[in-house]
């Protein structure tokens, strides 16, 4: 651990103002100050957050400490961990990022509030005496809600002044949430699953390496169906049965739901949610948990790379193929390479599963850099889907159909044993718009103004979008051509 600095010291601060970089301050004294400690500065006429960083590793230009401007305040945050702030500057560099922008993703806004209870606001008993369509509209979307001010905004899709003016009527009254409620701890034993041999040897070489400390990465590789998922639960209990912490990246937001259900069943409980739809109250209290170490598994969307994890241990990323890995707003960065290097600079192990890995972590198997594990069958015996070609030279659809004969008697036979048939359509209708020849005008739909598409078959003109469904036109409804 990097020793406090002493008094009339100074301190070189990365200041939370884009584009200045890193800024020197005076230590006044009786304060103590390391490096990750959050502390609040002068800048100009305004007081600005900025975090102390390790002396010597930034650049800056040296000034006569009788021209310093001393620290105003340390504030009450978890300070970054050296293993972080590497990470923050492996980022950075890597990306072309500014540091200061990485550091806002390990310090959101919701670090901030602290332990501090926060007020929300739900819908109360009383009807505003002045009724808007926009205050109707939003308190019909806000029917169960509970959050702060912009959490509600978002949901109602309507402007702050409408909440707080519904806050003002009397419609919506206020609760106090606080931060530092009981997390529920996932028990690795709870619902051990029968393992078939390959998945049982996964398993086993990554629990053995979660066990034994130390920088360790794999890449699970797997047919869909093969129970990877199973397998680095494996992993994860080995991590909470050890005292660390565990984190699952997934790809999107709406593959947690099936996930969760998953890891309730195994585990007893649901781990630490992450992700942007949570309401502030729940980013707040899921970033505390996970810094004071109660949050034993996090799952979450890419972000949750940069939570304060307490003692991490092991990083699983789902998918780990996905594009949507990649953040193309703000810091640019991928989370799979990413994941990676935080599980380097932490001392831990991360696991690649995949189904078809991305052509770099191949390379890095093929060389030994991760070790490969493959799970080469489907779990229970299960048979990949028998794909079939159709020439439909050979076999047209009958006159004024477009289902081959074979496709149609696959159909038939599945709905025959009661099971479900899915279809997929490269295009609906025949012309994506409706044009007319003489003078252009193209027919939109008269409710959401989307094109009209034409339908040959049933000659109608459909709106894909609201449903709006009406007969095709004998003459042009612009110039009058047949």
């Amino acid at each position: 651990m990097t020793a406090p600095q002493s008094a009339k010291a100074s301190v070189r601060v990365v200041v939370f103002q884009h584009g200045l970089g890193a800024l020197d301050y005076a230590v006044p004294a009786g304060m103590d100050l390391a490096p990750g400690d959050a502390v609040q500065v002068p800048l100009g006429p305004r007081a600005i957050t900025g975090v102390v960083w390790d002396a010597g590793r930034l650049a800056g230009r040296e000034v006569e400490a009788n021209r310093l401007r001393a620290v105003s305040a340390r504030l009450d945050l978890p300070p970054i961990a050296e293993p972080l702030r590497r990470l923050c500057e492996w980022v950075a560099d890597y990306y072309l990022s500014n540091l200061a922008g990485v550091i806002r993703m390990v310090w959101p806004s919701v670090a901030f509030l602290g332990d501090r209870e926060v007020t929300e606001y739900r819908l109360g008993g009383a009807a505003p005496a002045r009724m808007t369509p926009q205050r109707s509209a939003a308190l019909e979307k806000l029917a169960g809600a509970q959050g702060i001010v912009r959490d509600l905004t978002r949901i109602a899709g309507v402007s702050e002044a409408v909440i707080r003016g519904l806050v003002k009527a009397g419609a919506l009254v206020p609760v106090v949430v606080g931060a530092g409620g009981p997390v529920a701890s996932p028990d690795p034993d709870f619902a051990p699953p029968v393992l078939e041999a390959a998945q049982a040897a996964a398993a086993g070489a990554m629990a053995a390496a979660v066990r034994a400390g130390g920088f360790a990465p794999f890449l699970l590789e797997g047919v869909t169906g093969s129970g990877k998922t199973e397998v680095y639960f494996e992993a994860v209990a080995a991590a909470i049965r050890a005292g660390g912490q565990a984190l699952v990246l997934v790809p999107e937001i709406a593959l947690t739901a099936p996930w969760l259900a998953r890891f309730t069943a195994r585990f007893g409980c649901a781990p630490v949610a992450w992700h942007s739809d949570l309401k502030a109250s729940e980013r707040r209290a899921a970033w505390v948990a996970v810094a004071d170490g109660r949050a034993k598994v996090v799952v979450g969307a890419r972000s949750a790379l940069f939570l304060p994890f307490k003692d991490l241990a092991l990083t699983i990323v789902d998918e780990a193929h996905e594009t949507s890995f990649k953040q193309e707003e703000g810091v640019h960065y991928h989370a799979r390479d990413v994941a990676v290097m935080r599980a380097r600079e932490e001392g831990a192990v991360v696991v690649l599963a995949t189904a078809t890995p991305a052509i770099e972590t191949q390379v890095q198997a093929a060389k030994g850099v991760y070790r490969h594990l493959v799970l080469p069958a489907r779990f229970g015996g299960a048979a990949m889907p028998d794909v079939q070609a159709v020439d439909l030279r050979r076999f047209p659809p009958a006159r004024g159909a477009w289902l081959s004969p074979p496709l149609v008697a696959g159909v038939t036979a599945t709905l025959g044993r009661g099971e479900q048939v899915l279809l997929f359509l490269n295009r609906r209708g025949y012309a994506p718009l409706t044009l007319c020849r003489k003078c252009g005008e193209r027919i939109q739909c008269p409710n959401c103004t989307a094109w009209m598409v034409e339908h040959r078959l049933s000659r109608r003109l459909a709106c894909h979008h609201c449903g709006h469904v009406t007969p095709v036109p004998e003459a042009c409804p612009a110039c009058g051509e047949a």
